[in-house]
């Protein structure tokens, strides 16, 4: 039997059923090689978390960055829930060590596998949202994926803001544009920051998100905005 109670350590989510995580576990290989092991294999529950997973991700892209579009919203989801970022996620949480996997499937590497990896990571999903609903479903799947979503508001979907903003602003005034935190609110796993962009005593823009680092970007994206309407009137 896996060590439930480590994984649920790992996890950061401790379960009133055991049996939904244990099956969450359960690679098809090992059902096969032991038909009487009382668990069906993770398969169903891969299915779900695959909906769920895709669904909070959305909403967490439509609610932190408001300036993207369904296109680049519909890109960087796929990217986010791909299964090498799954598998990556998984390998950070020791996932693999706890498998449930039939014996030719463990001589293979299975453990490793980023398949299995992100299948589990799927399953363990959709048993977290069956046994402790939705709110705490949110919090664990923005929680492992803060940085990848960090990673996305420093890009900006593909554009980096805040360099785009540096470029424009030193080639204009010589100077460098600084950033300052005015509100920080909300509890610590669920703070939201607004940030100001400044070059001296002037406001470039405002932009607000559930980092720092989020703020920042849309603050520059604002003021990039903001330059460009004033340079075209």
């Amino acid at each position: 039997m896996a060590d439930l109670a480590g994984v649920q350590q790992n996890l950061g989510v401790f379960f009133n059923d055991q049996s939904m995580l244990e099956q969450a576990l359960v690679h098809s290989s090992y059902i096969n090689e032991n038909p009487g092991f009382g668990q069906a294999s993770n398969e169903r529950l891969e299915f779900l978390g695959d909906a769920v997973l895709g669904m909070i991700v959305a909403e967490g892209l439509y609610q932190d960055f408001p300036h993207f579009s369904e296109g680049e919203m519909t890109k960087l989801r796929a990217g986010l829930v791909r299964q090498d970022t799954l598998a990556r996620m998984a390998r950070a949480i020791s996932l693999g060590d706890y498998l449930y996997l039939g014996k030719g499937e463990e001589a293979s590497g299975g453990r490793r596998k980023p398949a299995n990896l992100a299948g589990a990571l799927e399953a363990i999903i959709a048993a977290i949202f069956l046994d402790q609903g939705s709110a705490t479903t949110k919090d664990f799947i923005l929680r492992l994926f803060d940085e990848e979503l960090e990673k996305v508001a420093s890009r900006g979907g593909g554009v980096d803001y805040k360099s785009q903003l540096q470029e424009v602003i030193q080639a204009r005034e010589q100077k460098t544009p600084t950033y300052q935190v005015i509100e920080s609110v909300g509890p610590d796993h669920d703070k939201r920051f607004t940030v100001e962009v400044r070059v001296g005593d002037s406001v470039l823009g405002r932009g607000s998100g559930k980092s720092k680092k989020m703020a920042e970007a849309e603050a520059a994206r604002s003021a990039l905005e903001q330059l460009t309407t004033n340079f075209t009137q």
